[in-house]
């Protein structure tokens, strides 16, 4: 038979790096190895009993047809009060849109806008989708490096520098997906300041770990601290990261009501919405009691802090505490150059990781899926116990190079 026929546009992506390592370490276990998984990017904890009893109600209210598609009134209007209330943003329904998943809001985001030429800026470390769904979507990923002695945060003189009048999109991710960083409403407010010079430049805020900061950390998103920046913002959030729904597949976002109705058209002939069922519980989660994020945020903070302790003491490696999120990214250009006890030379991150999962049974994602290297990703979201033996594993590792 002859192959598939594959488009330019598949060629221009790859598959999702983290997703591929947490694939690998299912089947290792499966083979009967002991491997513990340091990749998946969901929270451990269950999702809470009041989201699940609404998704039965809703089940039993026969809620099972197709919804408008981008989703129902009752989840436009939640979202729209949890804008209000936790970021003092207002928005219409005709300015909500909500999608299978956060991704889905950002692919149907740049399929509306992008054009062949377009740039869309995006920080490095980033999301590993960010810079294949902008491929995909015919238009050029701009990577701007971010400094581990800046916390992994850019800064505004390397935003400007990194602005051509191809440049369509910022994606701008706080706290991040894979380094934790968040940025302060000083650092938000400096670079809005750069954004404002420029007004053919749209800002994707992917607040997905708004609820998940640390300590004294305030969270902020760059439309609220910026309000000249309203009319070209797509505020996006959703269900997965705060209330433990990565699986119901829930994401939402807030912003200019063409670019929604932009969206939506996308959608129509793309994901369509998300399910029924799922709608129907976030609106319980929305709505519903917040008061277990409180608990929820003190075991990540306590989990964080464990595993940067502990990364700090394997010899090589260098772990800034993150603001936020459930993950940390190391440094281990100390190690560049240094041999594995199997013989393998530790040329890379990708090589170190590797090395790691062959000798001891950890699985993580090098730092050059992110676009960063030379480093690894951590998801400290699993069991302290897990934690700590997989960083001591991790240190007996590091000690064992020459």
């Amino acid at each position: 038979m002859p192959p598939a026929p594959v488009s330019a546009a598949l060629r221009r992506i790859k598959p999702s790096p983290t997703m591929a390592m947490t694939a690998k370490a299912r089947a290792l276990r499966a083979e009967g190895r002991d491997v513990i998984s340091l990749s998946v990017g969901e929270p451990d904890f269950d999702t809470p009993q009041h989201i699940k009893d609404a998704a039965i109600r809703a089940i039993q209210a026969g809620h099972t047809k197709y919804t408008d598609v981008d989703g129902v009134p009752e989840l436009k209007d939640a979202v729209a009060a949890k804008f209000k209330r936790e970021n003092g943003l207002d928005y219409a329904r005709n300015q909500i849109t909500t999608a299978p998943g956060g991704k889905a809001v950002i692919f149907a985001a740049m399929m509306a806008t992008l054009d062949e030429g377009d740039e869309v800026v995006i920080p490095a470390p980033y999301w590993v989708s960010y810079p294949d769904i902008v491929l995909m979507c015919g238009a050029r990923p701009v990577s701007i490096a971010a400094r581990l002695e800046d916390g992994y945060k850019i800064r505004p003189e390397a935003l400007a520098a990194a602005i051509t009048p191809r440049t369509k999109w910022l994606i701008l991710n706080s706290p991040s997906n894979p380094s934790g960083a968040a940025y302060s409403r000083d650092e938000l407010a400096a670079l809005a300041d750069v954004l404002i010079a420029h007004p053919q430049v749209w800002i994707l805020a992917d607040d997905m770990y708004e609820h998940l900061v640390f300590g004294d950390f305030k969270f902020h998103t760059i439309a609220e601290v910026a309000p000249a920046l309203y009319d070209r913002t797509l505020t996006m959030n959703g269900a997965s990261k705060a209330y433990c729904m990565t699986g119901w597949r829930v994401g939402y976002a807030g912003g200019p009501a063409d670019l929604i109705k932009g969206m939506a058209n996308v959608m129509t002939q793309s994901t369509m919405h998300a399910s029924s069922i799922s709608q129907w519980a976030a609106v319980a989660a929305l709505n519903g009691p917040q008061d277990f994020l409180v608990g929820f945020r003190k075991s990540f903070e306590e989990r964080r802090d464990l595993v940067v302790s502990m990364l700090n003491q394997a010899r090589g490696i260098s772990c800034p505490t993150p603001q936020g999120a459930f993950y940390v990214y190391p440094s281990i250009a100390a190690l560049i150059g240094k041999r594995a006890p199997s013989g393998a030379v530790i040329d890379t991150d990708e090589a170190f990781i590797g090395a790691l999962l062959e000798a001891e049974g950890v699985a993580a994602v090098h730092g050059g899926a992110f676009g960063l290297s030379p480093n690894f990703r951590v998801s400290y979201a699993t069991a302290p116990a897990v934690l700590e033996d997989a960083c001591a594993r991790i240190q007996r590792f590091c000690g064992s190079l020459s």
